[in-house]
């Protein structure tokens, strides 16, 4: 028997499996979009694109929807054309519980189980659809709640992995509970018309026009946490995670997806740097064997995509050693010939090293370690040593920027990081200085000789890159053109910290923080200082280093 398959909490399931019909939630999260974008429109969602996916590859014969958004209702369009679906059917529901909303529910009820009826060749069960509703306790011990637009069964399943708590699904669909009808022995309409309120009255998603029953979301004691996810071009969601930014007094992680499979690994530093804030004690695993017959030495190593850093510390934390060389083709190999160099700096061999903790993108990759540590939290441990007055760091790395937040003893608050794109980050600036045939101490050097404003309009590393070639053709000088791409980073940059409620007193670390052009920039727009450590490239390494020391 064929899965009928779901999208939407205003589902009728219950009636669907009164009618025979076996149900499941659709949550595909497909490889790519090789299917869907020979059918889709470019700017439908990732969620429509795999739904498309799902039934182009044959894994959906039967599928209800609900006009829940454009998207769904371009999908429907779609596969209804597609034609080889053995059954589709598409539910109007309106967007409130009202009277006028519950009559309407009624005759699309009553629609879908003439036609699922006729289709299954089967009768209504009354005893079947009493079975079918299931009632979804509240927790009652500590939990991480993941909130917002549906989320994929991979990424759910690598964010239960991850927390250090339960994770409970209260995305979208997954928050369904429908209560019993109270006139489960009337005639069938009468019947329909009580289910229709039930299914109306469940907490409200946000495409209908009253969500205030969402509070009992996150206005829970045991609540610990929360994941908000959405999906790229999904407006619904957007806007209550800017309401719940302000409101929420346990720790709040935003991510994004495009509902494919690869989304799910770009998110892991993101989602195990939320575990570590939300239980820093149980960051360092101090049953980790570390070598006892070092000489009370304890190595960092940062790999990052551009760079591999590496610091050697002593038990009093004074730096023995230090390196930082390119990452090349890969992590492993990038690290072995970083803490080799460093090594070699101090004399050392590696069987005087005590224990070593990795970090950076590349820190799974890296076998040299004792432990791995995200970034996120090295980059708070490393600052915070070098200035505990450090509140907000700002670190601008090969590949990605972040802004991360500090509380008075350095635990992490807040961080937010940038998307998949390279733009404001050291990669964009490397980029542009090829494009400009200039090294990049030049290109620092002439960020600050600027005489007129020009503007960068896309932060689109692609489409900046083709701007900065009009200028040229314009004949803008280069310092001209270096400020207008030191002020778009700076702008990215400084609306991530505004997402993080940066405050004083701000540190930059990263690469980019030697690029003065950039710094003026970003001091300009915040109005403040920003303190930048001779130390700032190696700030993750020293972190990780500090971390290796504690695991003694």
């Amino acid at each position: 028997m064929n899965t009928t398959y779901y999208i939407c909490k205003y589902t009728p399931v219950e009636l669907l499996e009164a009618f025979g019909g076996e149900c499941a939630i659709l949550n595909h999260m497909p490889d790519n979009f090789d299917l869907s974008d020979q059918v889709a429109h470019p700017n439908i969602c990732g969620f429509g694109k795999s739904l498309l996916e799902a039934c182009m590859e044959g894994k959906v014969k039967e599928l209800v929807l609900v006009n829940c958004c454009d998207t769904i209702r371009s999908a429907y369009d779609v596969l209804l054309e597609y034609g080889k679906l053995d059954f589709l059917f598409l539910l109007d529901i309106m967007h409130s519980g009202g009277t006028c909303s519950r009559e309407h529910a009624q005759h699309e009820l009553r629609r879908l189980a003439e036609a699922y009826g006729a289709y299954k060749g089967t009768s209504f069960d009354a005893t079947r659809f009493r079975e079918a509703f299931r009632t979804r306790k509240r927790p009652t011990a500590p939990y991480i709640s993941v909130l917002g637009a549906r989320v994929g069964d991979e990424l759910f399943q690598l964010m239960e992995k991850t927390m250090p708590l339960p994770v409970r699904n209260d995305t979208c669909v997954n928050n369904r509970a429908v209560a019993l009808p109270e006139e489960l022995d009337a005639d069938f309409d009468t019947l329909m018309a009580d289910y229709a309120r039930t299914l109306l009255g469940q907490i409200p998603c946000m495409r209908m026009i009253d969500t205030t029953g969402r509070k009992v979301l996150y206005n829970d004691p045991h609540l610990r946490g929360v994941i908000y996810h959405t999906v790229k071009f999904c407006d619904y969601y957007g806007f209550e995670y800017s309401e719940l930014k302000g409101r929420l007094d346990v720790p709040l992680l935003k991510l994004e997806s495009d509902y494919t499979i690869q989304s799910s690994g770009q998110l892991s530093t993101r989602l195990e740097a939320f575990a570590e804030s939300i239980a820093p004690e149980r960051t360092l695993r101090k049953e980790t064997h570390t070598n006892m017959n070092g000489k009370g030495l304890y190595a960092g190593i940062d790999s990052g995509s551009t760079s591999t850093d590496v610091v050697i510390i002593d038990r009093d934390k004074n730096i023995i050693a230090q390196s930082i060389l390119p990452t090349g083709a890969g992590a492993a190999a990038g690290a072995d010939r970083a803490l080799d160099e460093a090594l070699a700096q101090a004399g050392l061999s590696r069987s005087d090293i005590n224990a070593t903790v990795t970090t950076g993108y590349g820190r799974t990759a890296v076998g040299l370690g004792d432990q791995s540590i995200t970034e996120i939290t090295c980059h708070a441990k490393g600052a915070y040593f070098l200035d505990p007055s450090v509140r907000t760091i700002i670190d601008i790395g090969g590949q990605d920027s972040k802004v991360i937040r500090l509380d008075e003893n350095g635990n992490v608050t807040n961080f937010v990081m940038n998307d998949k794109c390279a733009a404001g980050t050291g990669r964009f600036l490397e980029l542009m200085a090829r494009t400009l045939e200039l090294s990049l101490d030049d290109m620092s050097r002439l960020g600050l000789e600027w005489k007129e404003d020009v503007t960068i309009s896309s932060m689109c590393t692609v489409f900046a890159e083709s701007e900065v070639v009009s200028l040229i053709a314009e004949n803008r000088t280069p310092a001209d053109i270096i400020h207008g791409l030191n002020r778009s980073v700076a702008t990215k940059t400084c609306a991530l910290c505004r997402r993080v409620g940066g405050e004083e007193s701000y540190m930059m670390t990263g690469g980019v923080s030697k690029n003065r052009g950039v710094v003026t920039e970003i001091e300009k727009i915040l109005g403040v200082k920003l303190h930048i450590s001779d130390k700032a490239q190696l700030n993750g390494a020293l972190g990780a280093a500090l971390f290796a020391l504690e695991l003694e």
